[in-house]
Order: structure tokens, then C-alpha cells, then sequence
């Protein structure tokens, strides 16, 4: 696996997802190609508040949260931050039916080496970068690239 271009390495990313070993898979492949990712979180509140402190770049969430939190309503309130969201579900139809708060959704199952492509692929994106070719599998929202808060 190559690392992510070296204006993508300094990136910090946020995973909130309930399932404990796909949450350090996922973490462990993206700080091995050099990103920064947060403490894993599995609840809402708890990613919020480390959205707020540490600004993400990108956070990576499931829609079925510990507790019955919602991934949907956490994409929203991150959204209210700038902050960009990548679903990251097996539940396609609520995924797309989140199209204007996320900027994507690779569904589930999904190998932790494809997300490291995806994820170079929406950072370029959202620094205006249209060169690299889209990850198959990956579903992007064109309505999320907007990031002012939804009304």
C-alpha cells in the first residue's frame, strides 16, 4: 500500500463507528499511510465534542451508533461545523437518503485498504483536486460538498 501524497499525510481524521474491531482495523490502515486519526468514538456526544476540539478534516461514521445514536443525526451536527462526513454503512438507503450532509458513503463490507483510497479521494476532492480517479464501491454526494450548515 503507498501513503497518501504528502499534502494528505497531515491530515486528521475522526472514526465513530460501534463495531470495536472494525473501528482499530479501520485506524490502524489510515495512520499506517500516514494520516492522523483521532481516539475512536462510538457515540454521539462523545464524537461531537472531539469534533469540536481537534477539527477534524474528515470524519468517517456508521449510521447505527452504540446507545441508538444516529450516524445521519451526527452528520448533520458535524456538518454545522464544517466538518465532512463519509458514511460508512451496510444501510445504502439511509446513506443516500443523507446526501446533503455527507459527502459520500462506501457501504459495508468493505476492505480497510479501499477506504484508504476513498479517503485520499474526498480530501483531494474537498481541496478542489477532480485528478484522481473515483474508488469503485465509493458513492459520492455532490450536495455534501457544500459545507455551509443545512437549513
Amino acid at each position: 500500500m503507498s501513503a497518501p501524497p504528502a499534502d494528505q499525510a497531515r491530515k486528521t481524521l475522526m472514526i465513530v463507528e460501534d463495531e470495536v474491531l472494525v473501528a482499530i482495523l479501520l485506524r490502524d490502515e489510515l495512520a499506517d499511510a500516514g494520516y492522523n486519526v483521532l481516539d475512536l468514538t462510538d457515540r454521539k456526544v462523545e464524537a461531537v465534542a472531539v469534533a469540536k476540539e481537534s477539527k477534524p478534516d474528515l470524519a468517517l461514521v456508521n449510521i447505527r451508533l452504540a446507545g441508538h445514536d444516529d450516524g445521519i443525526e451526527l452528520a448533520q451536527h458535524l456538518k454545522t461545523l464544517g466538518i465532512p462526513v463519509l458514511l460508512i454503512s451496510g444501510q445504502v438507503s439511509r446513506a443516500r437518503s443523507a446526501q446533503t450532509v455527507a459527502i459520500g458513503s462506501l457501504p459495508k463490507p468493505y476492505d480497510a485498504a479501499d477506504m484508504v483510497v476513498a479517503v485520499a479521494y474526498l480530501l483531494a476532492r474537498l481541496q478542489g483536486d477532480h485528478s484522481l480517479p473515483k474508488p469503485s464501491g465509493l458513492e459520492v454526494f455532490e450536495d455534501g460538498f457544500d459545507l455551509a450548515p443545512a437549513a
